[in-house]
């Protein structure tokens, strides 16, 4: 089964950069679609943006567009999400997740879940 583990998470400035990571293991990235998911407390889980393994295609939200960057590297078996110009909107809880289907990472229904990591950004 897969797993998705995330990491880089931390407490920045505004206008500052953070890189996340999510590694996956018990079975290759290939052919799913990966996406990046934040919940801030208080407010309802949104969704960040997607990538498909298969042929690249990505997806992004408008609140990060221009600012965010995923990408992914099939040998490390890991998707990445470079954050740039952070604001302190951003702050949040974020979980990369998986699925098959790039409709269900559209659609912030992807099967296969990580356990978050927090993002602060702050002055």
């Amino acid at each position: 089964q897969l797993q998705l583990v995330e990491s880089g998470g931390g407490s920045v400035q505004p206008g500052g950069s953070l890189r996340l990571s999510c590694a996956a293991s018990g079975s290759t990235l290939n052919y799913y679609a990966i996406g990046w998911f934040r919940q801030a407390p208080g407010k309802e889980r949104e969704g960040v943006s997607c990538i498909s393994t298969s042929d690249g295609s990505t997806y992004y939200a408008d609140s990060v567009k221009g600012r965010f960057t995923i990408s992914g590297d099939n040998a490390k078996n890991t998707v990445y999400l470079q954050m740039n110009s952070l604001k302190p909107e951003d702050t949040a809880v974020y979980y990369c997740a998986a699925d098959l289907r790039f409709m269900r990472c559209l659609s912030q229904t992807p099967r296969y879940w990580g356990q978050g990591t927090q993002v602060t950004v702050s002055s």
